[in-house]
């Protein structure tokens, strides 16, 4: 439970509000690069600031503010010229970093342009996103997190808008013991009323519920991992130690690692208070000598949160995720919850976030704002373990994922059931899976 001050200072992310200002100390990823090369003017909402990304004819881009200064109209409707973006209205014409660049109807000789600049941030582009610095300078270097740039790889990247705050889905990240219920026995009681029968992926889940002693939670580098505790005494097959999704502070969760095909990143970006834009960074792996197929722009797609009759899709994991986290409200009222030993993990991923907060407040750099590029590597390993493009023999759990994506399971349960390499993903898979050993 927390009191509504501390609630509050978690949730809201205006500008000048504590977690507002931590989080406009990161890049953040705004749209797919694929989105904007198909809409080269796109309307956004980030951070509770409206504001437009565009992509000049000369291919740089820019994010800069709504309205052009002259008679306030929305630059969302403007067109790329040349170098810049032109307003509808009068041809007033912007540059990336604001500066107007042209104004058609003033006399030839007028030095009007050379005084209007509209509020820009700067943008970089990476593993197919684009990313935006919405904070003071001196401007941080960009992150190269291990699967946005790891080689012989397909990717897609899926997104949802989602109408709540940011951190009920990222808390989603604290808490592995969920899917033996909404991923389990939920899930079985969505198929049974449309009539299908349970997957092997759905069984397996249920079963994560039973031998639970306790979680487990301790700090990384770059954020948190855990898991459950399980014990044989308490009905489990045998005592051992599970491990769920990394978190990489402050807005990923990270799963996968060597061996295994399908590696993923979760993304929250806050829009405001109570709309989150969400990202399902799908990165797969071509191991043992298989080779990726080209992919000269990551493709995109939308995760429907509901069907064309108005009706949640509910046989989707991530949307499962989804609808819990929308169920909460707008913004979860933390001062009403009553939390139990499956929360650990949460408690210690908010003392996290309030670390941190105090960090910045003190006048330094919170987790993972990195400055320095000899200190930075060259590529971070944000998840369990580093992900590594070397050959190797796939493990048995690896063989069985990609077993039960041939077979069709893990791809009616999975958001990747949306995109438009899945295709491409399960013919690298059944390459893959000839190679493993007894096969």
């Amino acid at each position: 439970m927390l009191s509504t001050e501390a609630n509050d200072r978690l949730t809201r992310i205006g500008s000048g509000t504590p977690m507002g200002e931590l989080f406009r100390r990161y890049w953040l990823p705004i749209r797919p690069i694929a989105q904007l090369l198909e809409e080269p003017v796109i309307p956004v909402r980030i951070l509770g600031e409206n504001l437009v990304l565009f992509r000049t004819l000369e291919g740089a881009s820019g994010l800069v503010g709504e309205r052009c200064p002259h008679r306030m109209t929305q630059l969302k409707y403007g067109y790329p010229d040349g170098p810049g973006l032109r307003c509808c209205y009068h041809g007033w014409m912007f540059s990336p970093s604001g500066q107007c660049l042209d104004t058609p109807l003033e006399p030839p000789d007028s030095s009007l342009k050379g005084r209007i600049k509209i509020q820009s941030y700067p943008v970089r582009e990476m593993g197919g996103l684009v990313w935006a610095y919405m904070g003071p300078e001196p401007i941080p270097l960009l992150p190269r997190w291990d699967l946005f740039v790891v080689s012989n790889a397909i990717r897609q990247i899926g997104v949802m808008k989602l109408p709540c705050n940011w951190l009920q889905a990222q808390e989603n990240t604290g808490d592995p013991a969920h899917s033996a219920i909404l991923h389990g026995s939920y899930y079985r009681y969505i198929l049974s009323k449309q009539g299908e029968l349970p997957t092997e992926a759905l069984e397996a889940r249920m079963k994560l519920a039973q031998g639970i002693e306790s979680l487990w939670v301790e700090p990384t580098s770059y954020g948190a991992r855990k898991g459950i505790k399980y014990s044989r005494a308490l009905g489990a097959q045998n005592d051992y130690l599970s491990e769920h999704s990394t978190a990489v502070f402050p807005f990923f969760t990270q799963t996968g690692g060597p061996g295994q095909v399908r590696q993923e990143i979760q993304i929250r970006v806050p829009v405001d208070d109570t709309n989150t834009y969400h990202i399902n960074y799908g990165c797969f792996l071509a191991l043992n000598g298989v080779t990726a197929p080209e992919q000269p722009v990551i493709p995109w797609y939308e995760v429907p949160l509901y069907h064309e009759d108005g009706t949640p899709v509910l046989d989707c994991v991530l949307c499962q995720d989804a609808h819990a986290w929308l169920a909460q409200g707008p913004v979860t009222d933390r001062t009403r919850e009553h939390l139990g030993r499956t929360d650990a993990p949460i408690v210690f991923l908010r003392k996290q976030f309030e670390e941190q907060l105090k960090v910045l407040e003190a006048g330094r750099d919170p987790m993972n704002v990195f400055r320095d590029p000899n200190s930075m590597p060259d590529v971070l390993h944000g998840g369990k373990w580093a992900v590594t493009t070397e050959p190797k023999a796939i493990d048995s759990e690896s063989a069985a994922a990609t077993s039960a994506y041939n077979r069709g399971y893990n791809l009616y349960e999975d958001a990747n059931r949306y995109g438009p390499a899945m295709p491409q993903i399960i013919e690298m898979m059944k390459a893959i899976e000839a190679f493993r050993p007894g096969s």
